[in-house]
């Protein structure tokens, strides 16, 4: 089993995002929109032959209704498909993530003339991260695939193959962005990356756990928490996306919603098969 986590630069357009969602078709387990980033997040779990077809399906659909010329929104970003990891979900899998995310980016630079950079495990066993494509990207770091310039309608996109990362944020009420940037990087480490963003009247703290064995949302609240003055305050935490259950097992149940966690927003729970009408399960 296998998980692809489709960035697309789109969060406001409430139809474009149901047309995109029905494209990821029976892999699609969750979607996450946001206004301010103008940003979605579309989870997508299957068996790899089923996954590449709505993989496939939900990309050509982005490029068929989006443009990134005119895009505005807070979050960083180079295409209308922005960044593709998959992810396998059995560690011993992990070399055919890699084999799934290039065969995207062969599809991708051939069928849309788009250029593709990769990272995860790249050329000769190198390890490339994402951080660094978005440093690097058409400057010293060339095209894995596609043309050597951006599409001027669809920019570019990275795809990756990672292990499972967990994006969560914490919202800050009469916070500065300043402030706001120097908490991203006090909280920033070996196992966590964070940015800060203005998000309307409010700010955010935008971490990812790339490593969520050893890194608990907790532990970031709380430090964030213990360094604000005055009349800062955390409004709320938000999980993006879905969380591996281990991690929710790890904190204490009384704090989940306190933490935007949710065991309906576990992997987990989202790949349980339907039990048919009338047939309970027990």
């Amino acid at each position: 089993m296998f998980e692809c986590v489709i960035n697309i630069s789109e969060g406001r357009d409430q139809r474009l995002l149901d047309e995109l969602a029905r494209a990821g078709g029976p892999s699609l387990r969750d979607v996450h929109a946001d206004p301010w980033h103008h940003r979605s997040v579309f989870t997508l779990i299957n068996e790899p032959d089923r996954l590449s077809v709505d993989v496939h399906a939900l990309i050509a659909w982005a490029y068929e209704v989006l443009d990134i010329s005119a895009h505005q929104g807070v979050h960083p970003r180079f295409g209308v498909v922005d960044v593709v990891p998959y992810v396998a979900l059995a560690r011993a899998d992990a070399p055919l993530s890699e084999a799934l995310r290039d065969e995207t980016a062969r599809w991708v630079g051939a069928t849309y003339d788009v250029p593709v950079f990769l990272y995860g495990h790249v050329t000769n066993g190198a390890q490339r991260s994402l951080p660094y494509v978005r440093a690097h990207a058409f400057k010293d770091l060339a095209p894995d695939f596609g043309p050597p310039t951006a599409s001027p309608r669809w920019g570019a996109v990275a795809l990756g193959a990672r292990p499972i990362l967990v994006a969560w944020n914490l919202w800050l009420r009469a916070t500065s962005i300043e402030r706001a940037r120097e908490l991203a990087a006090l909280v920033r480490g070996a196992g966590v990356r964070s940015l800060a963003f203005e998000v309307g009247d409010q700010v955010q703290v935008s971490c990812n756990l790339i490593d969520v064995h050893t890194v608990r949302p907790s532990q970031i609240y709380d430090r964030v928490e213990s360094m604000l003055e005055g009349a800062q305050s955390i409004s709320r935490a938000e999980l993006v996306g879905l969380a591996p259950l281990s991690l929710l097992e790890r904190e204490d149940p009384a704090r989940w919603a306190q933490l935007g966690l949710d065991p309906t927003a576990t992997i987990e729970r989202r790949i349980q098969p339907i039990s048919p009408p009338g047939n309970d399960a027990q």
